[in-house]
């Protein structure tokens, strides 16, 4: 990694500077909490993780946590796993989504786009109002405090309400996307044990509608513990027997009730990819979650009042959960229910447009699936109002900064931010404040210890290493679900460096305080001692047009060799020639290294991913390792399975 400074592609202006949420926060901050008023963000983020607890205490008191029983302190215990923030303090995080009620009842709280692209939108009056109505018919059905309660649904205004209403009451909200088959929700649910059940009778995507109903009959016969299950007719169909009607339960005209919980009263559960066993039923905190994306979506996502917020997003990922959120800083959020690229591939710049969003969040692999068909957004499109493109789901290739900074406007702020559905935050990515440098993320978050460390622990710069957070993070989980000793939760983060989140992550920290994300750490390729991630290899050898999709694997062997292979997916039309094959590999040798030039090349029907959409590397390898696809895989976490049978069947001729 260089240590040089490059040009940056973006700046930002000194009345945007001036004008940020962030440097207003640190002004106060400095009078206020002893923060320094100089030396800009990088001065802000070091106070930030030196002085933990006046930080977050500075955070609830810029955005008014409205806390009903007042804390003891910030932090109980900084232990990691374990930490105890605010103890004592109570509060509700649907009384702070529901907020702009108070002020803005007739503007906008949700806008829903389905495939027509039309959009359709949703008062904060009504939006409040709904809630209270379904929160008061969640409690008549007996739901208390720590009750799970379930979605089945797609990204509609009825899943947000259903979210609300269920931490209203102090509920634990979990939810899966209506695109997955009954064993992957089965194997998400049955370990939370919801006691209602919310449902769509199917949904639209691609021009199609899908028919749910005989997977909603599934989950009701294998999910014992549900007291009541409320039809969402989607499609128009009646609702089955003994099902509720969602109207029925939103229509009264009720105050809301926020039940006053604890700070680590649980809000919801998320699940991990879970590729490999059971997903991880990933536990986060009423109070943890608010405050931490309060800073995110506040702070480093410049959002408010006057922003509209569109994040192609399902619910079955917790980009979700974080576009929700954006309730919190009064913003409108945009709730779009439909394919990425439906009619075309330009479908998600026409959505941006026509509800004028000004942050815009989107995939890596969407932003690169533009440029391969040719999508041309700021000609096309009216973008005006679009400040901020973000990305997450993998790293955003240094072709796709240049893609954006080209098609869309050169005065565009791009957010490439790295997190995890673990935290339901970004570790690291949008700071509105700082320049932007080509294929790499703006700065490590505010409150959060970044760093990289080598295997002994030592910190690194402009040198690869392990992602680490050496402190707590109030979203970090307060436990997975069915994990009585927490050894599962502690295996999971604590395992390698005593006391301290490691992610899983290859990073660069860079001497100017950015970042660069290599790919997952469990899947390195190592080469005679030289560490490379993943993304490195898909991002060079992705700018070939012929190339559609690859998959590298480093495969350890039992006679101490190494296989490297790379599974590429090819264009329509394209065949895998001398020609190509040389230049694949020489775009490998002179852009990354001559060592890590694949040992095959070989050609596959697709690449696999999990069901949020992320390649799936570990359990490719462990099929190529000679396991079992019951041991290498849970099936019912992958977008499509036959793929995985390729790579099964290459191994048993492989011997």
């Amino acid at each position: 990694m260089s240590t040089t400074n490059p040009s940056p592609l973006w700046q930002p202006s000194a009345e945007g500077i001036a004008q940020a949420q962030v440097t207003k926060f640190q002004a106060w901050a400095a009078e206020r909490h002893g923060a320094p008023a100089d030396g800009g963000y990088a001065a802000l983020h070091r106070w930030s993780v030196d002085e933990l607890d006046t930080f977050w205490k500075a955070v609830t008191e810029w955005f008014d946590v409205r806390f009903s029983t007042p804390y003891a302190r910030v932090l109980g215990d900084r232990a990691m796993p374990g930490a105890a923030w605010f103890p004592g303090g109570t509060l509700n995080y649907a009384e702070h989504a529901l907020r702009a009620a108070e002020t803005r009842a007739d503007e906008p709280a949700l806008l829903y786009v389905d495939e027509t692209h039309e959009s359709v939108p949703v008062t904060w009056s009504d939006l409040r109002r709904q809630v209270g109505s379904l929160a008061a018919e969640l409690r008549a059905l007996g739901v208390r405090p720590g009750d799970r309660v379930s979605g089945y649904l797609p990204n509609i205004p009825e899943a947000v309400v259903a979210l609300l209403a269920t931490a209203a009451v102090g509920g634990v909200w979990t939810s899966c996307a209506p695109d997955f088959g009954a064993r992957s929700v089965l194997d998400r649910f049955q370990q939370v044990e919801p006691v209602v059940l919310f449902a769509v009778d199917g949904y639209r995507y691609g021009g199609k509608e899908h028919d749910r109903r005989d997977t909603v009959a599934e989950l009701r016969r294998e999910l014992p513990t549900l007291n009541a299950v409320v039809h969402i007719p989607l499609l128009g169909t009646q609702a089955p027997e003994d099902a509720l009607e969602w109207s029925a339960l939103t229509s009264a005209d009720v105050e809301p009730v926020f039940e006053q919980v604890s700070f680590d009263h649980p809000l919801w559960v998320l699940y991990s990819s879970g590729t490999t066993g059971l997903p991880k039923a990933i536990v986060q905190s009423q109070g943890g979650i608010l405050v931490e994306h309060l800073k995110q979506l506040g702070l480093h996502c410049d959002l408010g009042p006057e922003d509209r917020f569109f994040w192609y997003t399902s619910t079955g990922w917790m980009m979700w959960n974080f576009l929700v959120s954006g309730l919190l800083t009064g913003t409108t959020i945009v709730l779009y229910d439909g394919s990425p690229g439906y009619p075309d591939t330009g479908a998600q710049w026409r959505i941006a447009e026509r509800t004028g969003a000004t942050l815009f969040g989107t995939s890596a692999a969407y932003v690169m699936a533009c440029r391969k068909a040719e999508v041309h957004p700021a000609r096309d499109f009216d973008l005006g109002r679009v400040r901020c493109v973000a990305t997450t789901g993998s790293p955003l290739p240094p072709d796709g900064f240049r893609w954006l900074h080209d098609e869309v406007r050169e005065d565009l702020w791009i957010a490439s931010v790295s997190g995890g559905t673990d935290v339901c935050s970004c570790f690291a990515g949008a700071v509105p404040t700082l320049p932007v440098y080509i294929g790499e993320l703006q700065a490590a978050g505010l409150g959060t210890d970044l760093q990289s460390w080598d295997p002994s622990g030592k910190p690194l710069t402009d040198e690869v290493g392990e992602l680490v957070v050496t402190n707590p993070m109030p979203s970090m989980p307060i436990r997975f679900w069915n994990d009585p000793d927490g050894s599962r939760y502690h295996d999971s983060y604590f395992d390698t460096y005593p006391g301290v989140w490691r992610h899983g992550d290859w990073i660069t920290v860079t001497s100017r305080g950015s970042v660069v994300i290599h790919g997952r750490s469990d899947s390195t390729l190592n080469r005679q001692g030289v560490r490379m991630g993943s993304a490195d290899i898909y991002e060079a050898v992705e700018r070939l047009p012929e190339i559609k999709e690859s998959l590298v694997i480093g495969v350890e062997q039992p006679d101490g060799g190494y296989w490297m292979p790379l599974f590429v997916h090819l264009a329509p039309g394209v065949v895998l020639d001398e020609d190509l094959l040389n230049r694949i590999k020489g775009t490998i040798r002179e852009q990354l290294s001559p060592r890590h030039v694949p040992d095959e090349v070989i050609e596959v029907p697709g690449v696999p991913h999990t069901l949020t959409g992320k390649r799936i590397e570990v359990p490719v390898k462990r099929l190529l390792q000679g396991a079992s696809m019951e041991k290498a895989v849970n099936v019912g976490s992958v977008d499509n399975v036959e793929l995985l049978r390729f790579y099964e069947k290459l191994a048993r001729e492989r011997g």
